[in-house]
C-alpha cells in the first residue's frame, strides 16, 4: 500500500498541494499563498502590488483570473491525479486596487470520470465579491505522489 493510500482525503489534498507548490513558480512569484486546501477545495490569497495595475489604475483582470485559476488548480489536484484546465470562464464584478488583499475560494461542483467542474469566488479584504470563475478540469496521466510504497 502506498503512503497516499493511507492518508485521509484532506491529508492527501495537502500532500498534493505541497508537491505542486514546490514547482509552481508563477504562483509563488506573484506572492500568492495557500490559505487552505482540502479534498475538492482550495483557498489562495495575494496582495495587489503597483506592478499589477492597468492603464485605468486598477488591478489588471489577468491577475484576478490568475489567482482564481491557481485556486482552481489546487482544488482539482487534491486527489493525487494530475489535472489540468480544459475550459475556464470569468465574470468580473468589481475592481481591485493596489494594496487590496484578494482571496480566491474554490469548491468542487462535480467530479466524474476524467472531468470536473469547480466554482471560484474572488473577494477583497472587505468580503466584496470581485469575480466569479468557473473551471472545467480534465485529468491527465501521472500522479503528484508516488503510487508505490
Amino acid at each position: 500500500m502506498s503512503a497516499a493510500e493511507t492518508m485521509s482525503p484532506d491529508q492527501l489534498a495537502r500532500a498534493c498541494a505541497d508537491a505542486m507548490w514546490s514547482d509552481d513558480r508563477a504562483t509563488q512569484r506573484l506572492g500568492m499563498q495557500i490559505d487552505n486546501v482540502a479534498a475538492g477545495t482550495a483557498t489562495l490569497s495575494m496582495t495587489i502590488t503597483a506592478d499589477m495595475a492597468n492603464g485605468h489604475g486598477m488591478c489588471h483582470g489577468g491577475y484576478i483570473f490568475t489567482l482564481a485559476d491557481s485556486a482552481f488548480a489546487f482544488a482539482c489536484n487534491t486527489y493525487n491525479q494530475r489535472t489540468v484546465a480544459q475550459h475556464c470562464t470569468v465574470t468580473f464584478i468589481a475592481s481591485a486596487f493596489e494594496g487590496d488583499r484578494l482571496t480566491a475560494m474554490a469548491r468542487e461542483v462535480s467530479r466524474r470520470g476524467r472531468g470536473g467542474i469547480y466554482d471560484i469566488t474572488v473577494m477583497n479584504q472587505k468580503g466584496e465579491t470581485l469575480a466569479e470563475f468557473r473551471g472545467h478540469s480534465r485529468t491527465i496521466k501521472g500522479t503528484h505522489l508516488p503510487e508505490e510504497s
